[in-house]
């Protein structure tokens, strides 16, 4: 095995932000959604597959690492408008989701509220560095 320590620079970035009244299960399961919906938009952001050194392969993940954010409501929804003003590839996580059991319900519980009512509990980002620092603003780190 080969070791480059250079350091990697990402131009891109790729940036969740979970309500922070949620509760353990739900900022993990919010967390799962979003970060799929651009594994599977993005191509470019899912890396080489794995291997150990005895041969058995594993899926490949995300070639970056994926920023975890907190906020509260207000700053939530603020990070959404910043999302979507700026064009920032976003997925959406709203509160209605977590009582329905499928792809098919989910999409309908998003399409029936407009934008600016969605109940969000939680938003992932993908974009340009600059841009998505913009969004994420307000927003803390995950402890």
């Amino acid at each position: 095995m080969t070791s480059d320590n250079s350091e990697i620079r990402f131009d891109t970035k790729l940036a969740v932000i979970l309500r922070d009244d949620l509760a353990a299960w739900q900022r993990l399961n919010v967390t799962a959604f979003l970060t799929s919906g651009i594994g599977s938009r993005f191509g470019e952001v899912i890396g080489e597959p794995y291997a150990d050194a005895d041969g058995t392969r594993y899926l490949p993940m995300f070639r970056q690492p994926v920023l975890v954010f907190q906020a509260d409501g207000a700053t939530l929804t603020t990070a959404h408008q910043r999302a979507v003003r700026r064009g920032v590839a976003t997925a959406v996580f709203t509160h209605d989701l977590f009582s329905t059991g499928n792809d098919r319900d989910n999409r309908a519980a998003v399409r029936a509220v407009a934008g600016d009512k969605l109940d969000l509990v939680g938003i992932a980002v993908y974009g340009p560095r600059n841009a998505v620092d913009r969004v994420v603003k307000g927003a803390s780190m995950h402890p």
